[in-house]
């Protein structure tokens, strides 16, 4: 059932073009038939489609879950046995789930019109006092004494009990005891309270209590009452001796769209080093993971699933957490105690330009940029400055700021942009910097550890570690001694080599020696010294007595590397002949290099990175938690807007035709449609090949208020099944995909199947709303067409050759020109030939109707030599980003050999320079991108494998890769828990439709 429901799924999924006989394989276009029916493949077979085994395990995989272990059946070959007797109820209990949505949105409509009736009563009963206690404003004269708010971090001592407090805070969660009596636990930061609001005649009345229900979590509420001693702890608040009853409660403001997750969740979920349910961020079907997994864990809660990439892509709602607020109260502890130690010992802070006119350390790790028409670069260090600094008698200075890396390097340990805690001073000895660098070290150290415990206790719930061992005389081992430790040990690298004691380590072998110095001398924190010249930049002093290594070290927290230092080159002549040695330019630098020709005294420094520093000392895991807003290579999309280059500039959705604002939609998600912009226009403007096929008569549009914004759906056995992007410009997609999937929740009361969608939509679905999404489908575009590798292969050129001399010629008839009415005739003849001659069940989204929106469409009729229509390709005009879709290409019984070739030819030759797409088909990898466990993910992908390789499902790619055509990824995206069996045979039945 897998294998057949994945091929339905992947042969040809967008059901748009290929290149076939129409008698005996599938044709290009819309419908593409899958040949006859067989006892393997056919979904009707026996033991198929309503399988209730195969149903289960189908809808299994796709929900996100691992697949329980499963027998091979020994009767007949790549069958599935019944499924256990659990299992079959965990798939009754997701129907049972699905229904019960179902009730549970229309239980919801009851209530929101129970509750207007209830406001108005209110307002007719309540007394001017009861009225004033709550609802969204409060009294002007609080703002006035807003210094004695109370802060909860506060609130621990028994002699505050009986105390009125006013304080404002947010809304962590709701605890609804019954209709008299409600608890509301309160946070600010890391520290929460718990509120009881309980009616009392004259008082609070029972409306107020039912209001403050309702509240949405992570809304500011400012609130008054009396501090009261509960009858035992509370064990769900950090203040356990104290509540606050509740006097008066008012709304300050409440989240204006729906929370990705809420913070109540997020710090209940308990974190699994297993990664049960893993967030691949697009590993292939080969089973080899990404250098860094964007779930490297995952947190769970009840069901409650919040990935790494869910975290981050909705970073604002996850530093409200208290474990981020703790997170960053010691990453802001470390720059300060790193500046207290600094300055009691002598140091100046600086701050260096960031704006450089040469690299520092490497050409190839900066970021290049245009500084009014001269080359100049993102600083990758203060080192030159902090030395120039020392040449001009400063003697100690340090600095705290931003550092740049231009390296593409995916892993938990690297950003491209860091904060850099940077030292530098002059010395006599070595060792006086290594001295001042461990005393500061272990300074922030003791400052974390007798300051911050409540922090580092919260951090550890989540990210459990031992508290940092460290003795009182740092181990200080030589680098080759380190080496000789992993050699000793037996260590060996992947590849099988050795390490050299000349070469620098890996960071998997300096996790090894750190397990082994930890194994041997009990310490997390130690240097290692005397580096090897090979391995360091120009400026590093060598050792007087060993050329081959430097006066440089390096400093490890658990293994891995936090700080990288040494003494520097301060003779002018010295530091030339090795900048010469090394074939480093002086240009850019001359600044540097006069204040050692101006003479400088002997000095030496280091570089910490301020985050891996807070991700080692706390176990994060991943550098990006321990980040405000984390730069690396995926960073900063690209947010171009297509206003500049649309097709149509009066049916632009950014701004829209109309100057005033549009009224609201009305409850069946229609709309006037007389001043929207035109759906042909907008597939110009913005659309893709699965755009095109929301002309079809099976496929309802609907369409965005504020900006005429479009989105195609067609219901199907109570779903939504989405193709393709949303018709707007990129600037716009998240505003109005939230807008459409309200319609499709509140009014269509459909569940939705998003499929064939890019990447960015991808992100928004998968990465801030949390769906499930995997692609086993691309768009085969063909970005120019002048350079078509088909000129020159020698099979299709045969096939064109012989077409050419059975008589076949091309009629082309452009956007501007119109199409015989004989021409359409004829044509329309053949297509009904066409139709009766295929064979076996059709997987499409549209059916063949090449005569609609005429006006952004070019047609290429082929006739034999007799004069009789015997093939047909139509191009439809796309945005122009993506050029035009080979919407159709069919060759039609009794066509030469060799037609479909030629028309193909024909058209891309007509079309050099302008982008093309053949539309979405299969791909020989599946991806799973969000959503689905590792184990599943397996599974699903050996058993796609199996599946293309035995139905050739890439067949059909591989010929338009012979044309020039590379694959550009499309996504199917679906909610968690949101594709149960029905949801399965409700795609297969959409695309046999």
């Amino acid at each position: 059932m897998l294998k057949r429901a994945v091929a339905t799924l992947t042969k040809d999924s967008s059901g748009e073009n290929g290149h076939s006989k129409s008698s005996s394989a599938p044709a290009t276009g819309d419908t593409t038939p899958n040949g006859p029916p067989s006892a393997k493949s056919t979904i009707d077979s026996h033991n198929g489609a309503d399988s209730p085994d195969k149903k289960w395990r189908l809808s299994h995989i796709f929900s996100g879950h691992s697949l329980p272990g499963s027998r091979r059946s020994t009767s007949r070959a790549g069958s599935l046995d019944e499924p256990r007797p659990s299992a079959v109820k965990k798939a009754q209990r997701i129907e049972e789930k699905e229904r019960k949505a179902i009730e549970q949105e229309k239980l919801k409509e009851r209530i929101a019109l129970a509750r207007k009736q209830s406001d108005l009563r209110a307002a007719q009963i309540e007394t001017p006092d009861q009225r004033a206690r709550y609802g969204e404003e409060y009294p002007a004269e609080w703002n006035q004494h807003h210094d004695g708010w109370a802060n909860i971090f506060t609130i621990c001592d028994d002699a505050q009990i009986g105390d009125t407090v006013t304080l404002r805070a947010r809304v962590h969660t709701i605890r609804d005891v019954s209709s008299h009596l409600v608890f509301i636990v309160l946070r600010q930061q890391i520290s929460t309270i718990q509120a009881v609001l309980a009616e009392e005649s004259d008082v609070i009345t029972g409306h107020m209590v039912r209001w403050a229900k309702r509240l949405p979590l992570e809304s500011i509420v400012l609130v008054r009452g009396k501090l009261q001693k509960p009858r035992e702890p509370i064990t769900g608040a950090t203040t356990q001796g104290a509540e606050i009853k509740v006097q008066q409660l008012y709304l300050v403001a409440s989240p204006k769209e729906t929370l990705p997750f809420n913070v109540y969740d997020a710090e209940l979920v308990l974190k699994k080093s297993d990664d049960v349910d893993s967030d691949h961020g697009g590993v292939e079907s080969d089973g080899e993971g990404a250098p860094r997994d964007e779930n490297h864990s995952i947190e769970r809660h009840e069901g409650a699933v919040i990935t790494q990439r869910v975290r981050l892509t909705n970073r604002i709602v996850d530093l409200r957490t208290p474990t981020a607020q703790a997170i960053f109260r010691i990453n802001a502890a470390i720059c300060n105690s790193f500046r207290s130690h600094l300055d009691k010992n002598g140091f100046i802070e600086i701050h260096t330009p960031k704006l450089q006119g040469g690299a520092s350390e490497s050409g190839s790790s900066v970021f290049m940029l245009d500084y009014f028409g001269r080359p100049a670069f993102l600083a990758q260090s203060p080192q030159l400055f902090k030395q120039m600094c020392i040449a001009s008698d400063f003697k100690r200075v340090y600095e705290i700021g931003p550092v740049f890396r231009a390296e593409n390097s995916n892993t938990a340990r690297h950003l491209t942009e860091y904060t850099g805690l940077d030292i530098e001073m002059e010395i006599v000895h070595y060792y006086d910097a290594i001295r001042v660098i461990d005393g500061m070290l272990k300074s922030i150290f003791t400052a974390l550890r007798d300051n911050f415990k409540p922090e580092r206790e919260l951090i550890k719930r989540h990210f459990p570690h031992d508290d940092l061992v460290y003795p009182e005389d740092t181990l200080i081992l030589p680098f080759a001694q380190g080496v000789r430790l992993l050699k000793e040990s037996g260590y060996v690298e992947e590849d099988g080599t050795i390490p050299k004691e000349d070469e620098d380590l890996h960071t998997r072998a300096e996790i090894r020696l750190g397990e082994l110095i930890k194994e041997k001398y009990n310490t997390d924190y130690y240097i290692l010294d005397k580096f090897p010249s090979s391995v360091r930049p120009f400026y590093a002093m060598e050792d007087k007595e060993d050329a081959k290594v430097t006066n440089s070290f390096d400093i490890f927290i658990r293994g891995q590397e936090i700080c990288t230092g040494g003494q520097r080159i301060h003779d002018i002549e010295e530091l030339e002949r090795k900048m010469q040695r090394l074939s480093i330019l002086a240009k850019g630098m001359q600044e540097y290099l006069e204040g050692f020709r101006l003479g400088a005294p002997p000095h030496a420094g280091c570089g910490i990175g301020l985050e891996r520093l807070v991700m080692l000392y706390l176990n994060l895991g991943d550098v990006r938690y321990g980040t405000l807003f984390h730069r690396d290579p995926r960073s900063l999309p690209l947010q171009k807007s297509d206003a500049d280059e649309l097709r149509h500039p009066e049916a632009s959705t950014n701004p829209p035709p109309w100057k005033h604002p549009r009224v609201a939609l009305k409850a069946d998600g229609e709309s006037e449609l007389r001043d929207m912009q035109p759906l042909e226009k907008l597939i110009a403007n913005y659309g893709d090949a699965s755009n095109t096929a929301w002309l079809d008569d099976r496929y309802k549009v609907w369409r965005h208020a504020d900006t005429g914004a479009a989105v195609g759906y067609s219901p199907f056995k109570g779903y939504a099944m989405i193709i393709g992007d949303p018709l707007c410009d990129k600037t716009q997609m998240t505003q109005v995909v939230a807008a459409f999937l309200q319609f499709i929740k509140k009014d269509a009361k459909l569940k939705p199947i998003w499929m064939m969608v890019c990447e960015e939509v991808e992100e928004i679905l998968g990465g801030r709303l949390n769906w499930c999404s995997l692609s086993c489908a691309a768009e085969e575009r063909v970005e120019d067409p002048a350079k078509n590798p088909a000129r020159h292969d020698a099979e299709i050129q045969k096939k064109v050759r012989h077409a050419r001399k059975e008589g076949v010629k091309i009629h082309d008839y452009g956007l501007s020109e119109d199409v015989p009415e004989e021409v359409v005739r004829e044509t329309n003849e053949r297509i009904d030939d066409w139709r009766k001659n295929r064979k076996g069940e059709q997987v499409h989204m549209t059916d063949v109707h090449p005569w609609r929106d005429m006006s952004h469409r070019v047609y290429y009729i082929a006739r034999d030599a007799t004069g009789k229509v015997c093939g047909m390709v139509v191009l439809h005009q796309l945005s122009p980003q993506h050029g035009w879709h080979i919407k159709w290409a069919l060759d039609f019984p009794g066509a030469p050999n060799g037609t479909i070739e030629h028309v193909i030819l024909h058209a891309l030759e007509n079309n050099a320079g302008s982008k093309l797409t053949f539309g979405a088909s299969a791909t020989s990898k599946l991806v799973a991108k969000h959503g689905l466990s590792k184990v599943t993910t397996k599974w699903l992908t050996k058993a796609y494998n199996t599946l293309a390789e035995h139905n050739r499902l890439t067949n059909k790619g591989e010929f338009r890769q012979k044309l020039g055509a590379v694959e550009d990824r499309v996504y199917i995206c679906y909610p968690r828990h949101g594709l149960s069996p029905a949801g399965i045979q409700a795609i297969i039945g959409f695309f046999k439709q």
